[in-house]
């Protein structure tokens, strides 16, 4: 890829509305906005600016359940940065050179992307920002390693996710599933602009609804072999499937659908 892309923010003002984007398988209002705009430069994002995007989720432990066997079991989670906002179609164009989605809109959640299309986006956007890569690829054997010690880009394993998402509660959402999400009785059968919904407690828009989010996880390889999980319902889901432990799996290389999309996370700075 040619180039290099610089994240630029500046304050909106206070009489401004400003949104995001996001996908389905919400949106916010701002009085002091931070709005991003991609600039072509001649060589990398800037961190520091992509920094400001990045929530520190604080360690704590999760309780998951899986319905099909109705297991429950509980996970540590340590510290690490997670992005206040789904991936959006202008920082995946601009990484990727790549615009997949069947909704178009720079401001909306990428989505039509396979689980390692969403690894190749954040091993290249780790080598934008000069990070070592999370990911190691083998197509031939369709084999993915990933480095949890590494500092760059990666996808939420499925207990961070989940530990972000609730911030800290037990509960299924953060408020009422209108305040917070794009689900199918509001979303106009599409996604809608990230950050128009409320946040949760840590800052995070869109966790709920909107597009369901990849995740680094297989979901059981004794079961599904390599299929991987995504979390947190989308725009074309019913009430009952857009909550914070609703746990679903697909192809992590053949699968992609319009309400699939994906937020990065990073290892917390130390």
């Amino acid at each position: 890829m040619k180039g290099h892309y610089e994240l630029n923010f500046f304050t909106a003002p206070s009489n401004l509305d400003a949104c995001l984007p996001t996908g389905r398988h919400t949106y916010f209002s701002w009085s002091l906005a931070v709005f991003v705009t991609l600039n072509m430069i001649n060589s990398e994002f800037d961190i520091a600016s992509l920094s400001n995007l990045l929530v520190t989720i604080p360690k704590g432990s999760v309780k998951m359940r899986d319905d099909r066997t109705n297991e429950a079991w509980c996970i540590d989670v340590d510290s690490f940065e997670l992005c206040k906002f789904p991936t959006t179609q202008e920082i995946y164009k601009a990484v990727t050179d790549e615009s997949p989605s069947t909704f178009k809109g720079d401001r909306l959640p990428v989505e039509t992307v396979s689980w390692i299309e969403a690894v190749k986006f954040c091993n290249t956007l780790s080598e934008l920002t000069d990070k070592d890569k999370c990911y190691e690829v083998d197509l031939d054997s369709e084999k993915v390693t990933m480095n949890l010690l590494a500092n760059g880009f990666r996808l939420p394993t499925e207990a961070e996710w989940q530990h972000a998402c609730q911030a800290g509660t037990k509960n299924i959402r953060h408020g009422d599933v209108e305040e917070v999400a794009w689900f199918k009785h509001n979303s106009n059968n599409q996604t809608q602009e990230v950050g128009q919904k409320k946040p949760n407690e840590w800052g995070l828009h869109d966790m709920l609804g909107n597009v369901w989010e990849w995740c680094s996880d297989i979901y059981d390889e004794t079961v599904y072999g390599s299929y991987r999980v995504f979390r947190g319902g989308g725009w074309c889901d019913q009430e009952r499937s857009v909550m914070a432990t609703t746990r679903r799996r697909s192809h992590p290389f053949s699968f992609k659908i319009d309400d699939l999309g994906f937020r990065v996370a990073t290892n917390s700075k130390k």
